[in-house]
């Protein structure tokens, strides 16, 4: 059996102090704020983050470029025999597109996920990845499982403030201020590949009913036969709003105790996008494979 890496990006959430606990390997996502270039976990936390972001700061996202990519891969091949590598989702970032078309020049070598997922969902993939490692499974026998699985999860995110939809042209600015002023917190939701509007309400804790009975529309229909054996890993996100989130989770883990709950910060890929303040709700069911329950 060869050695096999699994690596990742940040925006699966797994800092580099984590991979490193985790036996896993994380690339920076980059960023452009006011004109600098900055790596999210190496020179970019995520307060230094929220606090450009309050400021006005004009920041944009990017993709880790061929050469990056390529770095890490010849540094890993050094000491694996292969890699698999899961990227955000292909229908958020163009990396999964990038590094599918270089790894084309690594002959089988480094298998590329396009699992379509994002944040925490896309964080249990890593994990079910390096379960796979374990069980003695080849790079591309684990591409194979985490691409059948990958609809096998839910994402529900409610947001505090309309500007960066506006900002991002999602909204018109008309519907940003009427949404203001009647206090409209959309709930969006992440099924597969893109980010997009599921329901919109007056005030947040109305949104956080709405993403629950979501939730549980989904655990009770398409997620019903995972959720009636207990493999669900249920999951929580926020952006910068820690103490609001541990309460969030707190009702997250009462209304489903009999599933495992793992909670961490948004990508900030997402939150650049939605700003800060954004709750999120998520699941994601356990591989056929993981017969740990």
């Amino acid at each position: 059996m060869g050695k096999i890496a699994v690596l990742t990006d940040s925006n699966s959430g797994i800092t580099q102090e984590q991979a490193k606990e985790l036996g896993v390997y994380v690339i920076p996502m980059p960023f452009f704020i006011d004109g600098q270039q900055y790596f999210e976990g190496i020179n970019l936390t995520q307060e230094e983050f929220y606090e450009k972001l309050k400021n006005d700061a004009d920041i944009s996202t990017s993709q880790p470029s061929v050469g990056e990519l390529q770095d890490e891969w010849d540094k890993l091949l050094k000491e694996y025999d292969e890699i698999v590598f899961i990227p955000m989702s292909s229908g958020l970032s163009g990396t999964c597109q990038t590094a599918a078309m270089l790894s084309d020049d690594y002959d089988g070598k480094v298998q590329v996920v396009n699992n379509q997922r994002i944040s925490v969902t896309m964080r249990q993939s890593v994990l079910d990845a390096k379960l796979l490692v374990s069980k003695g499974y080849s790079a591309a026998q684990i591409k194979e499982v985490l691409e059948r699985e990958k609809m096998q999860s839910s994402i529900y995110i409610t947001l505090e403030t309309l500007k960066y939809l506006k900002k991002g042209g999602r909204i018109t600015p008309a519907a940003a201020a009427i949404g203001t002023v009647l206090n409209l917190k959309p709930v969006l939701q992440i099924q597969g590949e893109k980010l997009d509007a599921f329901s919109k309400t007056r005030g947040k804790n109305s949104a956080k009913k709405i993403m629950l009975k979501a939730m549980a529309d989904d655990l009770e229909g398409r997620f019903k036969e995972c959720a009636e054996k207990g493999r669900v890993h249920m999951e929580a996100a926020y952006a910068g709003n820690r103490e609001e989130a541990e309460e969030w989770a707190k009702l997250i883990q009462e209304t489903y105790p009999q599933f495992d709950f793992h909670m961490d910060p948004l990508s900030l890929s997402v939150a650049c996008h939605i700003g800060q303040g954004a709750l999120a709700i998520a699941m994601t069911c356990y591989i056929p494979e993981d017969d740990t329950k």
